[in-house]
């Protein structure tokens, strides 16, 4: 499915943001686990600090609780120091709980040996003694353990954060070289299709101002603007045509009128103007039975070309019997004034063309009419065929002589009437007319196919 023209513009740009996008949220992620890790450091070190204030505020308590055993002297300044260095201690091994996993029994141990230094249950040396131990047992464990952690986690730290940079540089290059290149890529094949498609519909454009008035093919599925201009393009050509198409046939038309008016001075007022004289003579002169018999036939004839004037400028059989008839009408008035051409009708299948519009059935019948004129002046044969069938869903009207023939370009050349004006009458009904070579040893075969 093709993208819109708005949609094929933007998609160069839209893939290059969506791998940006991309980049930035690996550099997202990336800054969230250095920042993961900082925490992490930043932890260890509060927790290395809090370690180490509980190891300084446990000696300094064992210092003062080994001074009072020495000298036996105890003071309210000894309580108050206990108090503080108490508290200090207190509040680092709050701490170090919070930030350090220490096993449950190690953690009761901790607190219930913190509480027995506090001052103001009273001063037994026994009992300080005791809770010091326990907690200098316990902050060397998690000292060495710290200790050996920290080692390791700065190894780590520094090799992650390497690795970290290096990763970021690597991926960073390939993303935006990715980027750039996708973006270069979809930009050239767009800008290709696009001009490609709009080349094609200038020249089509510039074919139709030059007056090559076949249309350029319409896409079968609109799907972009360029898609509505190439429909826009073969119809404004379809349009073009059938006024060309219409002019042409206001030409032809004129041209009908002026050899239907030679043919009535030519004839048919000749034949009435000898009959006028004829019937002046009558009072001067004696009038004979065959005389009278000679001007009645004079008048008949008149008449008869009158009306074949008449059915050729609107043949009445078209609009009561059908093109059919009509035709086979108007082939059977030339075979009976034709001596050496064989004129045939053939319908192998019956055709109805009351569905058809008038317009569209007389313009059929004109341009049957034109061909079977061009057989019987320009062939030079002794036989005509003309077929009227429908093949498929087409009208099919062919009119195939075995003449000597001609040479299409070159009597296009040549600027023939005739030929043009069967070409536009078939435009303007949308219908396609061809000129083959007969399936006679010699001669043309003309072809009129007229979608139904």
């Amino acid at each position: 499915m093709r993208l819109a023209l708005k949609h094929q513009i933007l998609l160069a740009p839209a893939a290059v943001l969506l791998l940006m996008s991309l980049l930035l949220g690996f550099l997202q992620f990336s800054y969230w686990d250095l920042s993961l890790k900082r925490q992490e450091s930043k932890r260890h070190a509060t927790l290395f600090m809090s370690v180490a204030e509980a190891d300084l505020a446990i000696n300094q308590l064992d210092s003062i609780l080994q001074h009072i055993l020495q000298t036996q002297e105890f003071n309210q300044r000894y309580i108050l120091t206990l108090q503080e260095l108490h508290q200090h201690l207190k509040l680092a091994t709050q701490r170090i709980f919070e930030l350090y996993d220490i096993p449950k029994t190690n953690q009761e141990s901790w607190a219930a040996a913190v509480e027995d230094l506090d001052p103001n249950r009273g001063f037994q040396s026994d009992r300080f003694n005791a809770a010091l131990q326990v907690l200098k047992q316990q902050v060397k464990q998690i000292t060495d353990e710290l200790q050996s952690l920290r080692g390791n986690m700065s190894a780590r730290q520094g090799e992650n954060i390497d690795e970290l940079v290096a990763r970021t540089t690597f991926v960073s290059i390939l993303v935006l070289g990715l980027a750039i290149l996708v973006g270069i890529l979809l930009s050239l094949y767009m800008a290709r299709s696009l001009l490609r498609r709009i080349q094609f519909l200038s020249e089509s454009a510039g074919r139709v101002a030059a007056g090559d008035l076949a249309p350029p093919p319409a896409p079968l599925e609109v799907h972009d603007e360029l898609d509505d201009l190439a429909i826009s393009i073969n119809q404004m050509t379809d349009r073009l045509i059938r006024v060309v198409g219409t002019e042409k046939v206001l030409e032809g038309v004129e041209e009908e009128r002026r050899r239907i008016a030679m043919d009535i001075h030519d004839q048919t007022l000749a034949d009435l103007g000898g009959i006028s004289r004829s019937l002046q003579m009558l009072p001067s002169a004696e009038c004979s039975r065959e005389r009278v018999d000679q001007l009645q036939q004079d008048l008949q004839k008149a008449i008869s070309n009158l009306r074949e004037v008449m059915d050729n400028l609107h043949p009445q059989t078209l609009e009561i019997l059908g093109l059919g008839p009509a035709l086979e009408s108007h082939i059977e008035q030339h075979r009976l004034r034709s001596s050496g051409l064989e004129l045939n009708y053939f319908e192998p299948t019956p055709c109805d063309s009351s569905k058809l519009p008038l317009q569209t059935v007389l313009t059929i019948y004109r341009i049957a009419t034109e061909a079977l004129h061009n057989v019987i002046k320009h062939a030079q044969g002794n036989k005509c065929e003309v077929t009227l069938s429908k093949r498929g869903n087409d009208l099919l009207l062919a009119v195939e002589d075995n003449g000597v023939g001609f040479n299409l370009p070159e009597a296009q050349l040549k600027g023939g009437r005739g030929l043009n004006n069967i070409e536009q009458r078939a435009r303007s009904i949308a219908a396609v007319v061809t000129w083959n070579p007969s399936r006679f040893s010699s001669g043309t075969r003309f072809e009129l196919r007229l979608p139904l």
